[in-house]
């Protein structure tokens, strides 16, 4: 008995420890996009979004969804308050508005997020090798209903 609840033990840890969506930065995506010509999936997040954290932990930690993200797309994390330089279609994007101070509560809107039209928290979305928009995701969705959508 004490082996079939070990082994049972084992393969979910093995199963929980292999759903790791392969984040990328969205320099990344875009250099990977170009060798294997996948979509770019984008998680446009804050760090003091509720429902962002709810993502990561039911959600992108599912290890179909996992799958699918990594075999499809060219996944990138990406913080819509953060201060990170993207460069995306030959231009530079920035936080102008990035207070340090304010790092881990609310913070200016990224250029970069407002140029794919991030409105709202969590925001996922896919972008095509021209950098379009074609798949626009808002809002905490569990495992099966983002399956659904992509």
């Amino acid at each position: 008995m004490k082996k079939i609840v070990l082994l049972l033990l084992l393969t979910t840890l093995s199963f929980s420890v292999n759903a790791q969506v392969k984040w990328m930065t969205m320099q990344e995506a875009v250099e990977a996009q170009k060798k294997n010509n996948k979509p770019i999936f984008i998680d446009a997040y804050t760090v003091w979004c509720g429902p962002c954290k709810m993502l990561d932990k039911n959600t992108f930690s599912d290890a179909e969804v996992a799958k699918v993200l990594n075999e499809k797309y060219n996944p990138v994390k990406f913080n819509a308050e953060g201060n990170e330089t993207i460069v995306f279609n030959g231009k530079t994007y920035t936080n102008p508005k990035y207070v340090d101070a304010r790092k881990n509560s609310r913070n200016g809107l990224h250029e970069f997020a407002r140029v794919i039209g991030v409105s709202a928290y969590p925001t996922m979305k896919v972008l095509d090798a021209s950098g379009k928009a074609t798949k626009n995701i808002v809002g905490y969705r569990n495992a099966q209903q983002l399956l659904a959508e992509l």
